[in-house]
């Protein structure tokens, strides 16, 4: 990072609703901006829509006295949910570029752009990368997620905006261009990086806000509105922070709650950010109505005054749990550690081997829950992927159809077998969920040995909690995170002239994400 005065910070997202990405974004930049050189004298947060004015808030006074200016566009935002054609919109794009950028310098500008790599809105990147390369910008592309990572609906969106290749479009979100530098959130997505562009892609961990003192107890507060929202009951909370997306697998969250614990409540933090996931929501909201489990969905979504942080949440738990089927980094994870709560979550293969090497050790971690089939119609469940999984692989893009692997359960004949909870469908998942928690606790027990354990020290008050680890600091701390992006600017800056992405580099990097490992119903539809 050249030592120059007034560097000028541009935070592009496509929106900056709640989520894991403005939480990087929130605690992050502060400690960009005091550890730029000579200082940052400006942040620019660009997007599709406004942030709501309680987060704005904060985050100007963590930056003070570094000015705050918000660039709003609506081009910015999802392809999916604008009404312009393909044209008008990247010309719009391409106008809003030349603005926002109107009066950048080369050597006092550098654009932090997230999540390129979902996808959402291809014009937006490809213009972001003309423009920046035109100007001299340097461009860092966060990568949080993949379109191509279980996000195969997105196919369709794409080709609308005129890209009909598939080794096109996926070439755009790897730009090898020289301003261009890459950032993953985990090492496989690292390495694969590597693969596909040598010099130019890099690892950097997601930070995390940690106390020194921790809240360890609920506050008063807190534990009024909690009543507030049980309907007046004074019960454990069982908490899973996250926005209500179908990856977050919350039935399973549901399920673990109804069997570990029955006297708590499962509450669920944020709601759909989309309307892609709306109908997952509303779907399990109705069977929780219906079938009057002890649930809470989205208790912070409608924003409203004096509602409590996540943090305090979390102070408030009984436990912490983590049931996705897909993350890119897990901060819950980490979350749960710095509140000392325990923490019941899912060892997810790209992710457990990052957080063993921060120190992290889980005592509650778990591959898989195997549900037995009786507590579901097997043959219409059969019936239900083979369309489901069809359906689904004749949207993939031509060439990479050949390369999806067979679903678990269609994978080992038509007898009936114990299965993964994960690899059902929402009908499934929603079956074995309206049978009596006992019921199917008697059936699933003996499949889920540790699960009786974890049982009994929940009733006992004693599910354990992850330590922090003294050598976790080096990785996730605001200082590591901000030396670790400076340094990264710097090489990527001086790497060699980059070539164009391989045409077998990035078939090998798709072909991982279509193999049956990675073949989750819920996230076909």
């Amino acid at each position: 990072m050249p030592k120059s005065i007034g560097l000028r910070l541009i935070v592009l997202h496509y929106h900056f609703r709640p989520g894991g990405i403005r939480r990087v974004i929130e605690l992050a930049t502060p400690w960009l901006a005091r550890a730029a050189g000579r200082g940052v004298n400006a942040v620019v947060l660009a997007g599709g829509e406004a942030p709501d004015a309680g987060w704005l808030a904060h985050f100007r006074a963590q930056l003070a006295p570094v000015p705050v200016t918000l660039f709003l566009e609506s081009a910015f935002g999802y392809a999916s949910e604008q009404r312009l054609n393909a044209t008008r919109l990247a010309r719009r794009v391409r106008a809003a570029l030349n603005a926002l950028l109107a009066d950048a310098e080369s050597d006092r500008c550098l654009i932090w752009a997230h999540n390129l790599g979902l996808g959402r809105n291809l014009l937006l990147t490809r213009e972001l990368v003309r423009v920046s390369a035109a100007r001299g910008l340097r461009l860092v592309a966060h990568h949080h997620d993949w379109w191509f990572d279980n996000r195969w609906a997105r196919w369709a969106e794409i080709r609308r905006l005129g890209f009909r290749q598939f080794h096109a479009a996926a070439r755009l979100i790897f730009p090898a261009a020289n301003n261009v530098c890459h950032v993953a959130i985990n090492r496989a997505d690292t390495l694969a990086l590597q693969r596909l562009l040598p010099g130019r892609a890099h690892w950097l961990p997601n930070l995390i806000e940690r106390r020194a003192a921790p809240v360890t107890g609920p506050r008063p507060l807190t534990q009024a509105w909690l009543r507030r929202t049980l309907d007046g009951a004074d019960a454990p909370v069982w908490l899973l922070p996250c926005r209500f997306l179908r990856r977050k697998n919350v039935a399973e969250a549901i399920l673990l709650t109804r069997w570990l614990r029955p006297a708590a409540w499962l509450v669920t933090t944020g709601g759909p950010s989309s309307a892609d996931e709306q109908g997952y929501f509303a779907r399990l909201q109705a069977a929780a109505a219906s079938q009057r489990w002890q649930v809470r969905l989205g208790v912070l979504s409608s924003r409203e005054p004096g509602q409590p942080a996540v943090t305090e949440l979390l102070a408030a738990s009984e436990v912490v749990l983590l049931t996705s089927i897909r993350e890119g980094f897990g901060l819950p994870y980490l979350e749960a550690a710095a509140a000392r709560r325990p923490l019941i979550a899912r060892a997810l293969p790209n992710i457990a081997p990052d957080l063993a090497h921060f120190g992290f050790r889980l005592p509650q971690a778990y591959a898989d829950v195997i549900v037995d089939p009786c507590l579901f119609g097997w043959e219409a469940e059969r019936q239900r992927q083979t369309q489901q999984f069809q359906r689904w692989r004749r949207r993939l893009p031509a060439g990479c159809r050949r390369w999806a692997g067979e679903p678990v359960l269609l994978a080992g004949g038509r007898q009936p077998r114990p299965v993964p909870f994960s690899r059902l469908t929402l009908d499934a998942q929603l079956e074995v969920l309206a049978h009596p928690a006992d019921e199917s606790w008697e059936r699933c027990a003996p499949l889920n040995p540790f699960l009786a354990v974890w049982k009994k020290r929940a009733a006992a008050g004693r599910l354990r909690t992850t330590p922090w680890p003294r050598s976790a600091d080096r990785w996730l701390s605001g200082p590591a995170f901000a030396r670790r992006f400076h340094r990264l600017v710097r090489a990527g800056s001086a790497a060699a002239p980059a070539k164009p992405v391989g045409l077998a580099a990035l078939e090998s990097f798709t072909r991982e994400w279509l193999a049956t490992e990675h073949q989750f119903p819920l996230l076909w539809t």
